[in-house]
């Protein structure tokens, strides 16, 4: 009949329709049990479970697109041995010959920019005690690394259906991931840590310049030269006091062939926060490097596969602080190019949504980079990665 009210749309079963506002409730929460038991999470602790996998999967995507562990400057044409103590002059010898062994000074010179794409597996071990290994996460994923020589690069990368981008345009490196938004990084500019893993050999040697040699060592059946680089300590002050109190960098390099073949670097940082709760974090990764060969002929010698392991140990003074967490990453390249052509500086320009990163996260950021990684203690999140 013409002007009869129209009954309202329901957006739920009519067999809700007569009950009261727990009829929606109740359908909404099997609509959700039914995804849960699809996700094999059915039970009263599922939602929660959820939850963690989600942060779980956001700290493994995070950590796929970390920082390199110092910033870095050019390498020079040549290195001069006058003047210099025996040990670095040593060091630059042996980068020198990492130099030579993966293509040469002239051929790296001519490469203005690059290309990668690969396959990773990623498992996540959470300690409920100091050795007592917990929870258990596997995931598989995907990445691209596009570079150009000296300082720009993006990288995408997927792991358990999350997706995460991180770039630097030569001025400002930003990160962007489902839980964080769009940010830039505070502080100096730094490389990617997965380009260090024989995909950028003039930044990893530049990196290694004025390393010094601490002698010898053999690791996984390669007797190797030992470089170490350090770090100063400093302090920064941003709502919460934190100290690097120790950061330090190994590479290990085959005295047969020329080639790095492993890489390590350990970081312990004082957390003060505002209240005067005191944490520590040590973070060490330890990445081993294989199955050097070039991508095409005339192509720089490259390393297609390798692992990478990440211990976490945040310990307090108070032993509930303790906790211990554990990434494995083994990765593969499925390809690579150098001199792509139609690649240029555009390519890399930032999000224009990108927003510094809160002040709280700035002690986290100076040596690792995971954007939703939270310190329930501290209540301030911390990036770790």
């Amino acid at each position: 009949m013409l002007g009869e009210a129209l009954p309202p749309l329901l957006e739920f079963p009519d067999k809700f329709a007569a009950k009261n506002s727990n009829g929606v409730k109740g359908w909404v929460k099997e609509q959700l049990e039914n995804h849960l038991q699809h996700l094999g999470l059915r039970g009263s602790g599922g939602i929660a479970q959820c939850s963690k996998r989600f942060r779980a999967r956001q700290l493994l995507a995070t950590l796929g697109i970390s920082l390199g562990p110092f910033p870095v400057g050019k390498i020079p044409p040549t290195v001069s041995p006058k003047d210099s103590p025996i040990e670095t002059s040593s060091a630059q010898y042996i980068v020198q010959q990492y130099i030579a062994a993966t293509g040469g000074a002239k051929l790296h010179t001519s490469i203005h920019n690059s290309y990668a794409s690969g396959r990773l597996k990623m498992v996540l071990t959470e300690f409920d005690s100091i050795i007592r290994p917990g929870r258990e996460l596997c995931e598989s994923g995907s990445f691209v690394l596009w570079q150009m020589f000296p300082d720009r690069w993006y990288v995408e990368l997927s792991v358990g259906g999350t997706k995460v981008r991180a770039g630097c345009d030569a001025k400002t490196v930003w990160k962007q991931s489902p839980m964080a938004g769009s940010q830039s990084v505070r502080g100096p500019i730094r490389p990617l840590r997965r380009a260090l893993h024989g995909l950028d050999h003039k930044t990893l040697a530049s990196m290694f310049l004025n390393a010094r040699c601490v002698g010898e060592k053999r690791t996984d059946g390669e007797d190797c030269f030992v470089l170490k680089l350090a770090a100063d300590s400093y302090a920064l002050t941003a709502g919460y006091r934190a100290e690097v109190i120790r950061h330090v960098a190994f590479g290990y390099f085959s005295q047969r062939s020329g080639l790095l073949v492993r890489m390590e670097d350990s970081q312990l940082t004082r957390i003060q926060a505002a209240r005067g709760a005191v944490s520590y974090w040590e973070v060490t990764v330890e990445t081993r490097l294989g199955e050097y060969r070039a991508v095409e002929e005339g192509a720089p010698v490259v390393p297609h596969a390798g692992s990478t392991v990440v211990s976490v140990f945040r310990f307090g003074e108070e032993s509930m602080c303790h906790t211990r967490s554990r990434v494995e990453e083994s990765w593969w390249i499925d390809e690579a190019a150098y001199n792509v052509a139609g690649l240029s500086a555009e390519c890399f320009i930032p999000p224009c949504d990108a927003t510094p990163a809160p002040m709280a996260s700035d002690a986290g950021e100076m040596f690792a980079q995971h954007d939703g990684f939270k310190d329930q203690n501290l209540g301030s999140s911390h990036s770790l990665w």
